[in-house]
């Protein structure tokens, strides 16, 4: 265990985090609504610190981030434990059973992230603003050997300890759940605005990408697909929307989303975003086009192959496009 960052002393041995959104009010001997940040005699501390529940070499595409130096390789890695609670959450089994852990060293995560032509760390699998300390810690060591940090997160972080990591972090995918704040207490027990903000102010310093899971009947309407495009158009129209299908998991037992759902939406969306994909669908096109001139920028049919960019550029009408590589 490691002292918390992010909490403040209260009365009677009560404790308050100020990490996420939440707030929570912790007293003597209990743990957070994340299950992963204790109160042990009026001092906060971090059951996840170098814990390690799952790590894996993934394609960057696989995080999704498909304009982040398409066609590399990065070492995954999470630990346990959720500030949300979506009754689909795909990664239930990790984020809330109790999962195999190992203790990794840092020396021992810095030679796995060098590995296998590894860009860097993905910080993943479960949320990785939770595990704050160690994420701070480690993202620190890995920018001193110039690689790459990639946090795939639900946005649900204070700005404070955001901007705090920020300067260490080199890309996010941030899920955004719905467009409705009414879905995000009801289904994931949180609220929209702070993951709003989080996209407003990560888009500004690196590399951003964002996923909306669509359920038939719950999230997926084409009025919230324009209405959720357009939000995102408005703090930037190139940072690149993936639109991923859902299967049933956990408390979620709905039917997948119907793939004609999924086309429609992307439709839909793309008269307001640059770039839009289809995810967790086999045979769909997601190779990257010119949003100007519709010129293909990266070939995604075998294996990942830039093919029409250049310093930045499209090559067939040099408009300006939004590829980390």
């Amino acid at each position: 265990m490691k002292e918390a960052m992010y909490y403040k002393k209260g009365d009677n041995k009560d404790v308050y985090c100020v990490l996420c959104p939440h707030y929570c009010k912790i007293r003597d001997g209990n743990a957070g609504k994340c299950k992963v940040r204790k109160n042990i005699d009026g001092t906060l501390y971090t059951l996840n610190y170098g814990k390690v529940t799952s790590y894996s070499y993934d394609p960057i595409e696989k995080k999704p981030l498909y304009h982040f130096y398409p066609g590399t390789s990065i070492f995954s890695v999470g630990s346990f434990g959720c500030n949300l609670g979506c009754d689909f959450c795909q990664n239930w089994e990790i984020v809330y059973e109790e999962s195999l852990m190992m203790d990794i060293s840092e020396d021992e995560i810095i030679t796995l992230s060098k590995a296998k032509d590894s860009i860097g760390i993905a910080y993943t699998y479960n949320e990785p603003s939770i595990w704050f300390e160690y994420v701070l810690d480690i993202s620190k060591k890995i920018k001193e050997e110039s690689l790459k940090n990639v946090m795939v997160t639900n946005g649900y972080i204070n700005e404070e300890p955001l901007r705090e990591l920020l300067p260490y972090v080199d890309a996010m995918n941030i899920d955004l759940k719905s467009i409705e704040d009414s879905f995000y207490k009801s289904i994931c027990k949180g609220s929209i605005d702070p993951v709003i903000r989080t996209i407003e102010i990560a888009s500004k310093d690196i590399h951003v990408e964002v996923t909306t899971m669509l359920i038939d009947g719950e999230n997926a309407s084409f009025d919230e697909i324009r209405r959720l495009a357009q939000r995102i158009a408005e703090v930037d129209p190139s940072i690149p929307l993936h639109l991923s299908r859902y299967f049933p998991a956990y408390k979620m037992k709905l039917p997948s989303t119907n793939i004609e759902t999924l086309i429609q939406a992307k439709n839909i969306a793309k008269k307001f975003l640059d770039y839009v994909y289809i995810g967790n669908v086999w045979g769909v096109d997601n190779n990257s086009y010119c949003p100007k001139c519709y010129n293909k920028l990266v070939d995604r049919h075998l294996n990942e192959e830039i093919v029409g960019v250049e310093n930045g550029k499209c090559k067939k009408c040099q408009y300006t496009l939004n590829f980390k590589y």
